[in-house]
């Protein structure tokens, strides 16, 4: 064979020598921006304040998809309760407006349902002592109902949950969202409120008067109240 054929393999190894060289230079150079690149990717997030659900958070953060869209994100399910202090993550292509940067707690009468009344008697701070609380009240106020009523009640409405909101029937779709134990729309609470009760929607113990009142006054009683209402 001769001389020069021989080389040719000399030099072909050569070039690929110099080819894989500059890939491996490349590959380097690549990787190293990867690894320089900016890791600044933390999602929005937000924090619950006392009186927000998820339809009015989607609202002012400008959540794409809203407030279905924040549920999802936080794997939130009916009756979609929300408390105070909670932190939510917003979902990307959200534009978050500015919210205090020290949450107020809130202000609601779960703290006035552990107080102690004129008469003496203390109650709990759960479902037992928020209806105690209520019937204490409606008695005071003419209003009918017993604790098996109201409890049935509140277990089909909330399941318990102070702060539940039905976000999908056709109060939601009107703007006057069910709310609370005993899911009682804004118009209802207002026209029915009971003197001397929080005005706070969300008030466990005002909620329950609320309703048992508009109960009274439309089906006689809360104990006559088998299924929505």
């Amino acid at each position: 064979m001769p001389r020069h054929a021989r080389k040719h393999p000399s030099s072909a190894r050569r070039r690929i020598a110099v080819t894989v060289g500059t890939l491996a230079m490349v590959s380097v150079a690549a990787l190293g921006t990867a690894q320089a690149a900016p890791a600044d990717s933390a999602a929005a997030t937000y924090t619950v304040q006392p009186g927000d659900h998820l339809a009015s958070i989607a609202r002012a953060q400008h959540v794409p998809g809203g407030w279905l869209a924040i549920a999802t994100a936080n794997h939130l399910t009916s009756p979609y309760a929300l408390q105070p202090g909670q932190v939510l993550t917003l979902p990307t292509g959200s534009t978050p407006a500015a919210q205090p940067a020290t949450p107020t707690q809130p202000a609601t009468a779960t703290k006035a349902a552990s107080t102690t009344t004129a008469g003496g008697q203390t109650y709990t701070d759960n479902l037992d002592g928020w209806i105690k609380h209520s019937l204490a009240i409606m008695a005071q106020n003419g209003i009918p109902g017993s604790y098996n009523g109201i409890y049935r009640n509140v277990m089909r409405e909330s399941s318990g949950k102070p702060n539940a909101i039905n976000l999908w029937d056709s109060n939601a779709a009107a703007g006057t969202p069910s709310i609370g134990l005993l899911q009682v729309i804004q118009p209802t609470f207002s026209a029915y409120h009971v003197p001397g009760t929080s005005t706070n929607i969300y008030d466990p113990v005002a909620n329950i008067t609320a309703a048992c009142n508009y109960a009274f006054h439309r089906y006689g009683s809360i104990d006559n109240v088998n299924g929505p209402y």
